[in-house]
């Protein structure tokens, strides 16, 4: 299939969330799960590859919607309070502890590909709960899929899951409120429990698992373990990320590249390739990586900002364009003042940019 320069301005345009895209000078492709700015995050095997927009060629376009849609939200289901009446509870002394679990059960766990999934909140304590059972999709805000009261040992129905509600839910909480009907109890601190869901292991027979709750395997999530809130705290992603990349370069040893002299004067010549940057990558994930690489390439163009003329050849190999592409992304962003061009095709190969300093 040849591409002219018109159709490859309409892929550019037509590139959005959802799409199946292939890149246009490299190996590779997936789907596009975010975009900010001129660049596509795309999804390949759960990694996210930055990849400039107009290198997307759109392969299989996400379904849009029919523009008469009405955007509708399916109203929560709401549990009736407990009448003031109610029967003795009997209370064990583990159950003074929370154990609250939130699970997905599949109504056929030997077809998955076809199965449909029920959600359910297990309530193991001596407590009631008053509580909230939110969804939330990367695209739309919080909605309250059940809210009601749920008595002490019981397992509750929330909700029934088709595999289209699956892909939309990126994110659950509970919120609750533990109570005692007419007696005196140990007072429980209201608690927000939230979760990021990886939709796609509703979909992988070994993501499900036994429970003691359960007859059959499920996806459960522990909102609360022995009166301890399991993920009671939203951490901002992007500096947790930045930490704990600091606390793994910090426990190896790495090792700075030397700048080289080119043969041609005044070309200075920096290799960024992972081995010459660091003694060993275990434990980094390919995202650990390119940032490692950046933070050098940063540097080196920090260190020369001032050198008017000076011309730096970063080589970064050819690959799938990754690194190149994040390159010319922070070229653009940070370093206006310079000039960008591929490098000498005979020295490097397809592997290596040029940044002039002006």
């Amino acid at each position: 299939m040849v591409l002219s320069l018109q159709n490859i301005g309409l892929y550019e345009i037509m590139a959005q969330v959802g799409d199946i895209v292939r890149y246009l000078n490299s190996v590779g492709g997936g789907k596009i799960v975010k975009i900010d700015g001129n660049m596509a995050y795309v999804d390949e095997d759960g990694f996210e590859t930055p990849v400039l927009l107009k290198e997307c060629v759109v392969v299989t376009p996400a379904q849009p919607k029919p523009k008469s849609e009405s955007k509708y939200v399916a109203p929560p289901v709401v549990a009736p309070a407990p009448s003031q009446k109610t029967e003795q509870v009997e209370e064990t002394e583990a159950g003074e502890r929370l154990n609250i679990v939130l699970a997905y059960e599949p109504e056929e766990i030997k077809h998955l590909n076809t199965t449909e999934y029920d959600a359910y909140l297990v309530n193991d304590s001596n407590y009631y709960l008053y509580f909230t059972y939110l969804v939330k999709s990367d695209l739309h805000d919080w909605v309250t899929r059940f809210a009601g009261i749920v008595e002490p040992g019981i397992q509750v129905h929330l909700e029934h899951v088709t595999r289209d509600m699956v892909n939309s839910i990126d994110r659950v909480a509970i919120q609750y409120i533990a109570f005692k009907q007419g007696k005196e109890f140990k007072l429980k601190a209201p608690v927000a429990v939230e979760y990021a869901v990886d939709n796609t292991k509703f979909f992988k027979l070994h993501c499900f698992h036994d429970n003691e709750y359960f007859d059959t395997p499920v996806i459960a999530f522990d909102i609360v373990k022995n009166d301890v809130p399991q993920r009671s705290m939203v951490f901002d992603s992007g500096r947790l990320e930045e930490s704990m990349l600091r606390k793994k370069i910090a426990d190896r040893p790495s090792r700075r590249p030397v700048e080289k002299k080119s043969k041609r004067p005044g070309v200075i010549e920096v290799d960024l390739h992972i081995d010459e940057l660091l003694d060993s990558t275990a434990g980094l994930s390919n995202t650990d990586m390119l940032e490692v690489q950046l933070k050098e390439f940063n540097r080196v163009m920090q260190q020369h900002l001032r050198d008017k003329g000076a011309k730096i050849v970063f080589i970064h190999g050819k690959g799938e364009g990754v690194l190149r592409n994040a390159l010319l992304k922070e070229l653009k962003y940070k370093y206006k003042n310079c000039d960008v061009q591929d490098a000498s095709f005979r020295e490097y190969g397809f592997g290596a940019t040029q940044v002039t300093i002006r």
